[in-house]
């Protein structure tokens, strides 16, 4: 298996296991700033589900196609529309649904042929390998990870 595919599928399985070590924290907690004027807890989590899912149906399909990829979502309106969402579910329901849409990326990524990942492809006008672009995303759930860890005192 390419290495860079399996980087990113360890992380995913990762970021699985980390989200849900979540289930133990206190509502309180979980809605939580993760700092002064930011999201809850809730709230940066569910922002990720709605990323991976677009990943899963609006990019990796149009990956290595010929035709154009589907345009991307405005990123503020799809990040405030999960984040009004998490303040009305619960807990149970963000952690089980940010599984869920992992474990369908994970296996979309599982399916990506070798080859594919040397190949280069444009967003706009920034070429990119698909390991550049997921990794980017990786880096983006690390980032919050990070912060969800400090607002829970949390290693």
């Amino acid at each position: 298996m390419n290495l860079k595919k399996q980087q990113l599928l360890q992380h995913y399985e990762s970021s699985i296991r980390f989200v849900q070590s979540l289930q133990s924290v206190s509502e309180q907690s979980w809605r939580k700033p993760v700092a002064p004027e930011k999201w809850t807890v809730a709230e940066v989590l569910a922002h990720l589900i709605p990323w991976d899912e677009f990943v899963t149906t609006k990019r990796l399909p149009f990956l290595f196609t010929t035709g154009a990829l589907p345009k991307g979502p405005l990123a503020n309106e799809v990040n405030e529309k999960a984040a009004a969402k998490a303040r009305v579910v619960s807990k149970q329901e963000i952690i089980e649904v940010f599984v869920t849409s992992r474990q369908t990326l994970i296996a979309d990524v599982q399916s990506i042929p070798d080859d594919k990942w040397q190949q280069t492809f444009y967003i706009g006008e920034t070429e990119l390998t698909l390991f550049t672009y997921l990794n980017g995303l990786a880096k983006h759930d690390l980032h919050h990870f990070e912060q969800i860890r400090g607002a829970l005192n949390y290693q």
